[in-house]
């Protein structure tokens, strides 16, 4: 494992911005946008993402939305897609688009703010919130509330996802598994000022993504959670974790809470920073903050904060020697326990 200045990697790595990097566009004059809603012409959010042409703006009105009312393959390029007057619900009452969620998108640009997904369920057993497949996709103030999966990707290396200010909870499939927040191989995801929380066996947020940027949030089991890992990157790739308050519960049966690496290195770039965090550790008999699995990695640590049991710990180097701590892959190629 490399070792490397801690401030100088994290500086290097400081002009990582939170939105996708989107392709410069002429400017087209703008549609009206087209407005959703009981008393609207168009009362389907199925039938606006049939009518959408690229650059159109669609208004949805505040409500509740159920089943085929609420489903939509969203395909087009440069949309927004917005809630106006309060929040809207979106309930799958049975209903998935293709069979995967409630939302499908694959188009070029796609603006998402303030809805919420709930109730996904479909044979996969990967019903998700929103399927993300291809583009870039920039998600604010919504909600991914007991689906199957929150927000899924597919791993297309060039799309790039951003999630701000939203929310993640009880989401889990009748085994009691899946994960909060999911990406696959994408080239970059940007998460921040947004809160994960109450998993169930599944992790917080997993990550495939060659770049990932995860910053100011919550990830945190809470009363009642029981999450593996809090926050996973299976593939490393590059990895800046800053400012988050990341805690572990009491009834997780992972004690590990941050993994790097451990279902093996696709990307030519591994580096894994942590700063400014505060990692908070509820697990009875003592859990660990950090497992960094054998392979070329760069990995910077500093100004990171750890508790445990309410008290914090008075050992500065603790989190160091975790990362220096290479962990093994049994024959079969899975992670080899860890202590």
């Amino acid at each position: 494992m490399k070792r490397r200045n801690a401030t100088r990697l994290l500086a290097s790595l400081a002009g990582l911005s939170l939105a996708p990097r989107l392709a410069a566009q002429p400017a087209p004059t703008p549609a009206p946008p087209l407005r959703v809603g009981p008393a609207r012409a168009i009362t389907s959010i199925a039938e606006a993402a049939r009518r959408v042409r690229d650059g159109d703006t669609v208004e949805i009105d505040a409500g509740t939305y159920r089943g085929d009312v609420a489903i939509a393959v969203w395909q087009r390029d440069r949309l927004t897609l917005r809630a106006v007057g309060g929040r809207v619900r979106l309930l799958a009452d049975g209903a998935a688009a293709e069979g995967k969620a409630i939302w499908v998108v694959r188009g070029g640009q796609v603006g998402v703010e303030g809805f919420d997904f709930e109730g996904t369920r479909v044979p996969s057993r990967n019903g998700a919130g929103i399927r993300f497949e291809a583009g870039q996709l920039s998600v604010r103030h919504c909600r991914f509330i007991d689906n199957e999966m929150g927000l899924l990707t597919n791993n297309d290396p060039r799309a790039e996802l951003a999630v701000e200010f939203s929310e993640f909870a009880h989401n889990q499939r009748p085994d009691g598994h899946n994960h909060q927040l999911y990406a696959g191989t994408i080239g970059r995801l940007a998460v921040a000022d947004s809160h994960f929380h109450h998993g169930t066996i599944g992790h917080l947020l997993k990550s495939r993504a060659a770049v990932n940027l995860i910053r100011d949030n919550r990830l945190t089991d809470e009363a009642g959670g029981r999450s593996s890992y809090e926050l996973e990157f299976p593939n490393g790739g590059v990895a800046v974790v800053v400012g988050n308050l990341i805690q572990q519960g009491a009834q997780t049966e992972n004690p590990t809470m941050i993994s790097y690496g451990a279902e093996g290195y696709r990307w030519p770039v591994n580096v894994l920073a942590l700063a400014n965090n505060t990692l908070v550790d509820e697990r009875p008999e003592g859990g660990r903050f950090l497992s960094v699995w054998s392979g070329e990695v760069t990995v910077a640590e500093v100004g990171n904060r750890l508790m445990r049991h309410g008290r914090e710990i008075d050992d500065p180097t603790l989190l160091r020697r975790q990362a220096d701590e290479r962990a093994t892959r049994q024959p079969s190629g899975k992670p080899a326990p860890q202590n």
